[in-house]
């Protein structure tokens, strides 16, 4: 197997940034009053600006997910790649724009350039993962001359207001005495935003010339799945006892009445569980079967939902005797938002570009998902312009 380098990364994060105040204006109003849970969310996690793909003086969306990908691609042209030489392309997402076809092929549609392997992940937050690893393992194992993994969301889609009202209409007698939509679902709206992100894997180290590339040391990735509930889901309802009734156990009516479609998050399970699961016991499982420790890494790329998990999980990481201090943390939820599977993306093509990585450097990068708790680690390292001589 031949080693894998990140020679660039790209994002593309739709129209001007929305801070706090605007949102609702821009994601629409249920019911007849604010949201009174908007504030109290907002507070908590931390976030001043993100991204919607919707226009704030319309309402009208202004790109699908395909669309943002592929202006994510199209970006990786500006640093000399040529699109047309794609040998694989993987891309992992929640909520593609349709139930099928699959999101690459659609994001290969868009893009329009010759043929190639596609691949599409889905998932949560570590979808954006899963397709770099498809990539990565095709480039390591001579498959490919090159790959482009993506990660994208377009949560605003199932967030904006018009797909509550049906719901509002609905229960008007219960919205009386409690106006806001069920917090699992409210919760979302206020944590959500959209982006994409894409990465150049090739087999050879081609930093730019006044840059660096990174080489992809490993993946590990776990599901416990088989220990947990269902925390955060999408066309579904859950039951009492945990389970979830799917939307093909709805009629079409009660999609709309009961907003079926929408994104909600257990979030009293999140709180109990998620430290546990995706930091904890991953971490521990990790430092035993690679023998790393905190003073191995340079910097530590998180992605977290919330400001308010920050020192959360760094109590998980030193009750699992892994110190990895907060003065190595490099992180941009504040000011890009909680993009989920693009988010690893959008985090490491900030950092690349910056000019603070230097040769020999090493980068762990935290990606946690609470659908049903599942989390991925990476291990990159820095490689110099001076790394192809």
């Amino acid at each position: 197997m031949t080693d894998v380098f990140i020679n660039n990364i790209a994002t593309f994060l739709p129209n001007a940034p929305v801070d706090n105040d605007a949102m609702e204006a821009v994601l629409g109003q249920i019911g007849d009053r604010p949201s009174r849970a908007r504030r109290a969310i907002l507070r908590n996690n931390g976030i001043n600006t993100r991204h919607y793909a919707v226009d704030p003086a319309t309402g009208e969306r202004t790109h699908t997910n395909a669309e943002l990908t592929a202006a994510a691609i199209r970006a990786l042209a500006n640093d000399g790649f040529d699109l047309n030489a794609i040998d694989c392309l993987a891309c992992g997402t929640t909520i593609a724009d349709q139930l099928m076809p699959n999101h690459a092929v659609m994001v290969h549609g868009e893009l329009g350039t010759p043929p190639c392997e596609v691949a599409a992940t889905t998932g949560v937050c570590v979808s954006g993962i899963t397709s770099l690893r498809y990539a990565s393992l095709g480039v390591a194992a001579g498959e490919f001359g090159n790959a482009v993994a993506t990660a994208s969301e377009l949560s605003s889609a199932v967030m904006a207001a018009d797909r509550f009202r049906p719901e509002v209409a609905a229960k008007v007698e219960a919205l009386a005495r409690q106006p806001e939509i069920a917090f699992e679902k409210d919760f979302l709206r206020w944590m959500l935003s959209d982006g994409a992100g894409a990465m150049l894997l090739q087999p050879q180290p081609q930093p730019r010339e006044d840059g660096v590339s990174l080489r992809l040391d490993w993946i590990f990735e776990r599901s416990y799945a088989h220990e947990t509930e269902t925390c955060m889901y999408a066309g579904a309802e859950k039951r009492p006892d945990g389970t979830l009734r799917g939307w093909n156990e709805f009629t079409p009516q009660e999609w709309l009445d009961r907003s079926v479609m929408s994104l909600k998050q257990d979030v009293k399970l999140l709180n109990e569980q998620v430290i546990h699961y995706t930091v904890e016991k991953p971490l521990r499982e990790l430092i035993a079967s690679k023998g790393i420790a905190a003073t191995d890494y340079d910097w530590f790329l998180p992605h977290y939902s919330s400001e308010y998990f920050r020192d959360k999980v760094y109590a998980g990481m030193t009750a699992s005797s892994f110190d990895l201090t907060q003065d190595r943390w490099f992180t941009n939820l504040t000011t890009r938002g909680n993009t989920g599977s693009a988010s690893i993306y959008i985090i490491l093509e900030e950092l690349l570009h910056s000019g603070r990585l230097k040769g020999g450097q090493r980068l762990l990068c935290y990606i946690p998902e609470s659908g049903r708790f599942t989390t991925a680690f990476m291990q990159l390292t820095v490689m110099e312009p001076d790394a192809r001589k």
